[in-house]
């Protein structure tokens, strides 16, 4: 099986998660989303108070060894078991994801251009760019909805760690991308624009 890997990056919620659902709804079986928001490393270690202290926006929150090697199984056809992570808990689940394998793998993530051995494996990278207003906004929506988040504590997390750590190891990654879509545009230009880049026939 020919596999395409998709890195879909930006800031926090700039819209990646959107466009990846988008891509999935137009391709169906064709398309694997693996989120690497699920590979944070376990904290259960740590008494419950300090589990939230830990700066998620860093790349060592990241378990890359696991995330790599899921790439590659990805990468030659190969099914993986990716974590499911609790983000009220900030632990990983007991139980796993069955993903893949399928010809094209949108692979969602904030920090994917940090780790040189993430991008390396990738075959398009988009880049989905949003204003930093924009993006606390729809994070207090989304993190109060789903994630058991006060709109407060948002707040202080976006401006305590999300934004510094996104002009750190997001924003300057930018260059890196094969394209760079406007997160404020109607998602499905997004979707095509991609369409377009992808092999024939998936793509069309």
């Amino acid at each position: 099986v020919d596999v395409t890997l998709v890195g879909i990056t930006g800031g926090s919620c700039a819209g990646k998660t959107t466009l990846a659902e988008g891509l999935a709804a137009r391709l169906g079986d064709h398309l694997t989303i693996l989120q690497f928001d699920h590979y944070y490393h376990d904290h259960g270690h740590l008494p419950v108070g300090e589990r939230a202290l830990v700066n998620y926006d860093h790349p060592d929150s990241l378990d890359e060894r696991l995330f790599v090697a899921h790439l590659d199984e990805l990468a030659v056809g190969s099914a993986v078991e990716a974590p499911v992570y609790d983000f009220a808990t900030h632990r990983r689940t007991s139980t796993t994801d069955t993903v893949g394998p399928n010809p094209v793998v949108a692979v969602d993530g904030i920090l994917l251009l940090a780790f040189p051995a993430v991008r390396q494996r990738l075959d398009l990278v988009v880049y989905v760019d949003a204003p930093a207003e924009v993006r606390l906004e729809r994070r207090v929506v989304r993190d109060v909805a789903e994630r058991s988040r006060t709109e407060a504590g948002v707040r202080a997390q976006f401006a305590a760690t999300v934004a510094p750590m996104h002009e750190r190891w997001v924003a300057p990654f930018v260059h890196e991308a094969d394209l760079v879509l406007d997160g404020l545009a109607h998602p499905e230009q997004a979707v095509e624009a991609v369409l377009g880049r992808l092999p024939k026939p998936v793509g069309r």
